[in-house]
């Protein structure tokens, strides 16, 4: 994990191997700082006054000052009047990326001018601080933990320096940075349990990892076996698991650091360490990825981890069903019947439909606290994805404003969420003729119907449904998001719990 630092610092005067300049497309700008780095650096007279480097958005340009040991890196913003937050995150990946090829060990990221910037950001040190931190350190991200080559397994970047030149934005620039060392932390943790190979994460030993968690960060952490689970009557736990020699774990992790009195907050995570799609089965081109159907859990888990380690003054709760979803001779078959934990039964159409069953028990436990909020995180349907691709988390829920919030966050953090309708309409197509309900509504509207499956076992409380199945594991990589598992709802839920408003 990369160390995030700040300082007050001229770029002349930096320690770090790579100095990296953000510079803006704008001729006017352009010309400025272009002239400004002439003075600095009178070596690099002529290479700025080429036409190789214009400052468009992700343009990189590589010099080597003969006044400063370290590399000078530019990458270009683009136009000024397109700098957002988010372009800053993917800026500072680019220039993590470079100095990785550079085999730097550290890099110094010079904030841009500020004013330069849009009004909405420009007097906002600490968030384009957390910003550019965050992009650099997400960026670096790689699941290295079974490469035993020297060559792959010697990270390059281990320090980035977020710099300022003007000592007032000192404070807001190392707040910022603080900020980001902690959510990026979590998000890599995340991505690690998902990454990690089946045979080292399942329920068990993700129970295991829950508890380390809790310790670490001071908030305390039950796990319920499979006895527990059974005297508790949580038939949709028990009947995905049923198929697999590992037993299930129901995992609860308890923060209250809110008054007394302030509402309680619950997040669920799906936890399905694999996911073979049991007796309906999945094809086997890409089961491998399986692994990472616990990415709900996951997010939940480092999101306990972030929010302790900032001390939010919140009251949260994170209940995470562990199950493996495998084919022993006693797995689940198609056309059981299934009683939950509030009593209501379903009919299992579809057994590689199996979050729902096992989600069904969590949202009907957590109406223990009698919360306010209950956000549900899931690797739940393809349909999602058919729907939304890679670049939007399928919500629903029953709670507009608890939605409006996360959707606020979602632009915030660029994990960004996309509303979907509960008509009731939808319904039918979960109709049983033998049970209150079954698993599966049919092809179409699927990430809808499976919604609607849910929302047969919450309880009295705002409910918000996050179907994460196409931005939780990715087929190909983006700017900070590696290939694997993204880590997605860490940083949407830290900021939304920041943020919180209530439920009205």
């Amino acid at each position: 994990m990369i160390t995030l630092r700040s300082a007050v610092v001229s770029a002349a005067k930096t320690q770090s191997d790579v100095v990296c300049i953000f510079v803006f497309e704008d001729e006017k700008i352009f010309k400025v700082q272009t002239r400004k780095l002439s003075e600095i650096f009178p070596s690099l007279g002529v290479a700025l006054k080429s036409d190789t480097f214009t400052g468009k958005f992700q343009e990189t340009q590589t010099l080597f000052p003969s006044e400063m040991k370290a590399k000078l890196i530019l990458v270009g913003l683009g136009k000024s009047e397109s700098v957002t937050l988010e372009r800053l995150r993917r800026v500072a990946a680019t220039a993590a990326k470079t100095a990785n090829s550079l085999k730097a060990k550290s890099l110094a990221l010079f904030e841009p001018s500020p004013t330069n910037l849009q009004a909405e950001i420009k007097g906002s040190a600490e968030q384009i601080a957390a910003a550019l931190a965050e992009g650099a350190a997400l960026a670096s991200y790689k699941y290295r933990k079974y490469l035993t080559t020297e060559k792959t397994t010697n990270a390059t970047l281990r320090v980035v320096t977020l710099c300022t030149e003007d000592a007032t934005r000192k404070k807001s620039v190392a707040s910022g940075v603080a900020y980001a060392q902690v959510v990026t932390a979590a998000t890599c943790f995340a991505r690690d349990l998902a990454n990690a190979p089946p045979n080292e994460i399942y329920p068990e030993t993700l129970a295991r990892q829950a508890h380390s968690v809790g310790r670490k960060n001071r908030f305390s952490v039950r796990v319920f076996d499979e006895k527990k689970i059974a005297r508790l009557k949580m038939g949709g736990v028990l009947a995905v698991a049923q198929g697999s020699d590992r037993p299930p774990r129901f995992i609860i992790m308890e923060y209250k650091r809110g008054k007394q009195s302030s509402p309680t907050i619950v997040l669920v995570g799906k936890g399905v360490t694999f996911d073979a799609g049991g007796i309906s089965i999945k094809p086997a081109a890409g089961m491998s990825e399986m692994k990472m159907d616990m990415s709900g859990a996951a997010a939940v888990i480092a999101t306990m981890q972030a929010v302790a380690a900032l001390k939010l003054p919140v009251n949260l709760i994170g209940l995470v069903p562990a199950v493996e979803n495998l084919l022993g001779g006693r797995a689940m078959k198609p056309g059981d019947i299934v009683t939950h934990l509030n009593g209501k039964t379903s009919e299992v159409d579809n057994t590689d439909a199996e979050g729902r069953l096992i989600l069904a028990d969590a949202l009907a436990y957590a109406s223990r606290w009698k919360p306010d909020v209950v956000i549900d995180l899931a690797t739940l349907t393809g349909a999602v994805v058919v729907g939304l691709g890679h670049h939007a988390t399928g919500m629903m829920g029953n709670a507009q404003a608890v939605m409006d919030q996360l959707r606020e966050s979602g632009e915030r953090t660029f994990e960004r969420v996309w509303q979907l309708p509960m008509f009731e309409e939808y319904e039918k197509q979960n109709k049983s003729d033998v049970a209150d309900v079954k698993n599966s509504g049919g092809r179409w509207a699927g990430a809808i119907t499976a919604a609607l499956f849910l929302k047969q076992f919450i309880g009295k409380y705002n409910w918000v449904h996050l179907d994460i199945a196409g931005t939780a594991i990715m087929s190909e990589a983006l700017d900070y998001v590696p290939r694997g598992a993204s880590g997605v709802g860490v940083r949407l839920l830290v900021d939304f719990l920041q943020r919180w408003r209530g439920s009205r």
